[in-house]
């Protein structure tokens, strides 16, 4: 853990109860393989240029982020707009109540996180909340300012530390009815899920 870098660092509340805490992404990408595009005349790799559909390459200075409002039609926005609107980090993941585990569909379950005291006077704050945890045989969920997001987390005690999950909002989380209404209704042979140990 000493290598690793914290993605937040802040405070865990619960009730009365406040610890400084250290948020740490829990998986690796080591497993991600990435290639680049390379000219094998040349072996050079290649990159890519910025360029506008009627007037050719741009310099990537002289671009502003816009957002479509209709099919190619955007409102252009300048930095100190989008600055405006960012949510500030409170710094605070509130943890607001605590809910059984089987209340939360899997489909909005997110990106895993270790949630670790930050420091060793945090230890014995961490533990009661922890334990507050434990004793509920519940998850907790809370509230926190993530790369510039609200994030609702769900929290659970894992072994001596807490994971935190970020959950997705209903409005990521497509209809599993639109995907598999069509699927027609069928019984596997006995044969079959016998052979497959069903």
């Amino acid at each position: 853990m000493a290598a690793a870098r914290p993605t937040w660092q802040g405070h865990l509340r619960l009730s009365l109860v406040t610890c400084p805490v250290a948020l740490y992404t829990a998986v690796s990408p080591r497993g991600d393989v990435h290639f680049n595009l390379i000219n094998p005349k040349t072996n050079n790799r290649i990159k890519m240029v910025t360029t506008d559909p009627e007037t050719g390459p741009i310099n990537r200075s002289d671009l502003v982020k816009g957002y479509e409002v209709e099919k190619g039609r955007y409102v252009l926005l300048t930095e100190d707009e989008i600055r405006s609107v960012r949510l500030e980090s409170t710094r605070t993941l509130d943890i607001e109540r605590f809910v059984d585990l089987s209340e939360i569909d899997r489909l909005y379950w997110n990106d895993p996180y270790f949630l670790v005291p930050d420091g060793k006077m945090a230890a014995e704050a961490y533990a009661v909340i922890r334990e507050a945890m434990v004793q509920s045989g519940r998850v907790a969920i809370g509230r926190v300012v993530l790369h510039t997001r609200e994030r609702l987390m769900a929290l659970e005690p894992r072994d001596e530390g807490i994971v935190a999950y970020s959950l997705r909002t209903k409005d990521e989380v497509r209809a599993p009815a639109d995907f598999f209404k069509d699927i027609p209704a069928a019984k596997p042979d006995k044969n079959i899920r016998h052979r497959l140990g069903c």
